[in-house]
C-alpha cells in the first residue's frame, strides 16, 4: 500500500493506495519492528484522515491482501501478553485505563497497567522460591555439618513476612474495587421529603421528577456522578410507607432491598414527626440528612442530623459532599491500593491461606508444599501458570482498537 518499509519509529507521510494502484489517503506511516513493539510482533499504524468513507476504504483495501483480518476484542493486548510484554495485572490494568470515567479510576488503572502488582508479585514470588530452598536444603543436607539447623527457622521468617505484606495490600483490595466499580449511594426516607429534589441537586440536572404529590417516584432512578475523583452511583427510591397500592409496594421493597446493599445510605427527614420510619438491615454507613432545611425550623438537638441542607437553595450542599466522601473514605492517605479485581483479591487470598498454613506444619515437606501453593497462586494472579480459563473472561472487556 506504501510501495516500500518506512525506517522504523519515524513518522512517515506517504499515500495509501490499493492493490490497483488507486490512491486511498495521504497518510502518516509509523512501523515499529519487532520485538520493540507493544505487541511484541511487527507493528505499523496508518494515521489516515477520519472520514467514514476514508476509514471504510483503508479497511477494505487491506481485507482484500492476503493474510490480513480484522482485530477481535483486546488482540493486540492478548498477543502482547502471550509475547510476555505484559503480564495479566497490566493487561487488567490497560483495560481498566479505557474503561476509566473518574481520576481515582484512571490513577489505580496507571498503576496496575504500569506494572505495580506485577513488580510486587514478583517479588513475593521471589522471596518464596527462596523460602522453599532452605526447607529444601535441610531436606537434602540433613545429615551434613555445615548446614545450620536454622534453615527452617529462616524460612518460617520469610514465608510470614510475606503473609504479612500480602494481607496489609488484601486489606485496601474491597475498596480498590469499589473505586473501580463505582460506589453506591442509596436515598431512603418518606414519601415527599426532598430525595428527588437532592438527586437533581447533587447531579445538577433534571433527573428525577419533582412535584407537591407525595409518593411520585415509584421505581429506582440511577445516576451516574464524579465525586473528589470517585464514580458514585446515586440512586432515588420510591418514599418508604404502608401502602395498599401494588406497584407503589414493590418500589417500596426494591428501595429497602437497594438500602440493604448500599455503601451509603442517606437517610432523609424533612423533621416531620411522620417522616420517620425503620431503616432496612443495612452493613453501610448512614448519614441522616435533614432537608429542607429553608422551609423548616431545624431541631435545637443537632445530634439528630448530620448534615441539614435545602435541595432548591444549595445550602448545605456542599457540606453533604463532603460528609458523603468521608463516610466512604474517599479521603485516604498513603499509596493507592493495588488489588482492584476480584481475581487478584481471591488469588492472593489463596497465597495467604497457604502461607498461614505453613506456618503451623512440623513436617517439613507439608511445609514446602504449603509455599509451593502460594507461589503457583501468586504465579496465576501475573498469568506465569494456568490462567486460561479467564483470559477470554479478561480480554471480552476490551474494544475493538486495543
Amino acid at each position: 500500500m506504501l510501495g516500500r518499509i518506512p525506517e522504523p519509529r519515524h513518522a512517515t507521510l506517504a499515500t495509501l493506495r490499493t492493490a490497483d494502484g488507486e490512491p486511498l489517503d495521504r497518510a502518516l506511516v509509523l512501523f515499529f519492528p519487532a520485538p520493540a513493539s507493544f505487541t511484541g510482533e511487527d507493528v505499523c499504524e496508518l494515521h489516515v484522515h477520519g472520514g467514514r468513507a476514508v476509514v471504510a476504504a483503508v479497511l477494505r483495501a487491506l481485507g482484500e491482501l492476503p493474510g490480513f483480518r480484522p482485530a477481535e476484542p483486546g488482540a493486540f493486548t492478548r498477543r502482547a501478553f502471550v509475547n510476555g510484554r505484559a503480564d495479566l495485572t497490566e493487561v487488567e490494568g490497560i483495560a481498566d485505563l479505557v474503561a476509566a470515567e473518574t481520576e481515582m479510576q484512571r490513577r489505580l488503572a496507571i498503576g496496575q497497567a504500569g506494572g505495580g502488582l506485577r513488580r510486587l508479585a514478583e517479588t513475593w514470588r521471589t522471596r518464596l522460591v527462596e523460602a522453599r530452598a532452605f526447607l529444601e536444603a535441610e531436606l537434602d543436607f540433613s545429615d551434613e555439618d555445615d548446614v545450620p539447623e536454622t534453615l527452617a527457622n529462616l524460612s518460617d521468617a520469610i514465608a510470614d513476612s510475606v503473609a504479612r505484606e500480602i494481607e496489609a495490600h488484601l486489606g485496601d483490595a474491597a475498596f480498590a474495587e469499589r473505586v473501580r466499580s463505582g460506589f453506591e449511594v442509596v436515598l431512603l426516607g418518606a414519601p415527599n421529603v426532598g430525595k428527588s429534589s437532592l438527586l437533581n441537586a447533587l447531579a445538577k440536572r433534571e433527573v428525577a421528577i419533582v412535584t407537591a404529590e407525595a409518593g411520585t417516584t415509584r421505581d429506582t432512578i440511577e445516576v451516574r456522578m464524579d465525586l473528589d475523583g470517585y464514580a458514585v452511583t446515586l440512586v432515588d427510591t420510591a418514599g418508604l410507607r404502608e401502602t395498599d397500592n401494588l406497584i407503589e409496594r414493590e418500589g417500596v421493597r426494591r428501595a429497602r432491598a437497594r438500602g440493604e446493599a448500599a455503601d451509603l445510605v442517606l437517610l432523609l427527614s424533612d423533621g416531620d414527626e411522620g417522616s420517620r420510619f425503620a431503616l432496612p438491615d443495612t452493613s453501610a454507613s448512614v448519614l441522616r440528612v435533614r432537608s429542607k432545611a429553608d422551609l423548616n425550623a431545624i431541631d435545637s438537638d443537632p445530634n439528630r442530623w448530620d448534615v441539614a441542607i435545602s435541595a432548591p437553595t444549595g445550602q448545605g450542599l456542599d457540606a453533604l459532599r463532603q460528609a458523603i466522601a468521608a463516610s466512604l473514605g474517599l479521603r485516604r492517605a498513603g499509596p493507592d491500593p493495588l488489588v482492584t479485581r476480584e481475581r487478584q483479591r481471591i488469588e492472593l487470598e489463596q497465597a495467604c491461606t497457604a502461607l498461614r498454613a505453613a506456618s503451623t506444619e512440623s513436617v517439613i515437606e507439608l511445609k514446602a508444599e504449603r509455599l509451593r501453593q502460594a507461589g503457583d497462586a501468586i504465579g496465576r494472579l501475573t498469568g506465569r501458570i494456568d490462567v486460561d480459563d479467564w483470559l477470554d473472561v479478561i480480554f471480552r472487556e476490551f474494544c475493538i482498537g486495543k
